[in-house]
């Protein structure tokens, strides 16, 4: 599962924040990550797309952050092309991003407890 987290953008992380806050960020990422998902299904649902926008964003900066690159990616492609372009594509954008979060969620708690 470490693969999904680029080890240097996670090591540098490490060494210049140290380790322990980095757990306590993670952390903080774990607990806030489903209320972006939320907050970014509601938007999609409602057609509210600065909101969409907003917790996009949010996901993108947090992958970048940790080195979840696949998330980052996936959450810059949601902000970029914007809730009209998204909803046009089809698909279940939130659905899919959801299952990355989780993914690079459990990712992220076995590099902390390493």
């Amino acid at each position: 599962m470490a693969d999904l987290i680029d080890a240097a953008t996670f090591k540098a992380l490490q060494e210049t924040a140290g380790a322990d806050f980095v757990g306590e960020l993670v952390s903080a990422f774990l607990e806030e990550a489903p209320g972006m998902l939320k907050d970014l299904s509601s938007a999609y649902a409602a057609g509210e797309a600065d909101k969409f926008k907003r917790a996009a964003h949010s996901l993108k900066s947090n992958g970048l952050t940790f080195g979840a690159m696949s998330l980052a990616a996936m959450a810059k492609d949601l902000e970029l092309t914007g809730l009209d372009g998204v909803k046009a594509r089809g698909g279940d954008p939130v659905a899919a991003i959801t299952a990355e979060v989780e993914r690079a969620s459990d990712a992220l708690k076995g590099l902390v407890r390493a």
